[in-house]
């Protein structure tokens, strides 16, 4: 990850980083990325992107283990997400999910993450404190909610499941508020270049389209294009 690409890829939206990754690949049918609609705390914020540090929680039920077992696993999450490379996202599952109510992710949690030197969270599960959460810290979550239940930490460093992608601790994120993907490390040396080729292709349809005079016969010729150039 060098820190050009890194600025190039906080620039641009996960569809399209989606679509660059098929460029890469050279063939359709990437598919290591969200289903469904999430939320995201700072729609209008740059991309997330960051090497995945894993946890479950839970909050509907109090946990049936001992305080002391509670609290040690508590520090020891506190502890993974404070490790490993940098830039990184917290990446959380509820594993009550559908039926999630702990807000985990709020005003003083959010801010303890930054602190620690995450760049956001990514969930399945509920934020809130919407007007108080940091800057520069955005959360991708499942839903919105004013309570934080039983919340507590049941594992720390295990894969999880977002929205139906599988996430293993320290695999690269990138997410904004249409979800979120995988990047394949296999393509992390060619992303810039179909980046770039991918938003360059899309000018030949997008500027005919915004420009006056634009009619089905400037359509054609701009689609032909489009097409030969994906070749």
């Amino acid at each position: 990850m060098t820190p050009s690409l890194l600025k190039l890829l906080r620039s641009v939206d996960t569809p399209t980083v989606c679509n660059a990754i098929e460029v890469a690949q050279g063939k359709r049918g990437f598919a290591q990325f969200t289903r469904g609609t999430m939320l995201c705390s700072a729609p209008d914020a740059p991309a997330l992107v960051g090497f995945a540090r894993t946890a479950k929680i839970a909050a509907v039920s109090p946990p049936v283990e001992s305080a002391e077992i509670i609290r040690e696993r508590r520090m020891a999450y506190y502890r993974h997400m404070s490790e490993g490379p940098r830039p990184a996202i917290s990446v959380v599952e509820d594993v009550d999910f559908p039926d999630c109510i702990g807000a985990y992710w709020g005003e003083i949690n959010t801010t303890v993450h930054k602190g620690l030197g995450l760049s956001g969270a990514l969930t399945n599960g509920v934020m809130r404190d919407l007007g108080d959460l940091p800057d520069g810290f955005p959360v991708v979550a499942g839903s919105i909610g004013p309570s934080h239940g039983f919340v507590h930490v049941r594992e720390v460093g295990t894969p999880v499941r977002i929205f139906g992608m599988h996430v293993a601790d320290g695999d690269l994120v990138h997410a904004d508020r249409h979800g979120a993907l995988i990047i394949p490390s296999d393509v992390l040396s060619q992303l810039k270049v179909a980046i770039e080729k991918l938003l360059e292709t899309e000018k030949l349809v997008l500027e005919p389209a915004r420009a006056e005079g634009f009619d089905f016969d400037a359509f054609e010729k701009a689609w032909a294009a489009f097409e030969a150039s994906r070749t």
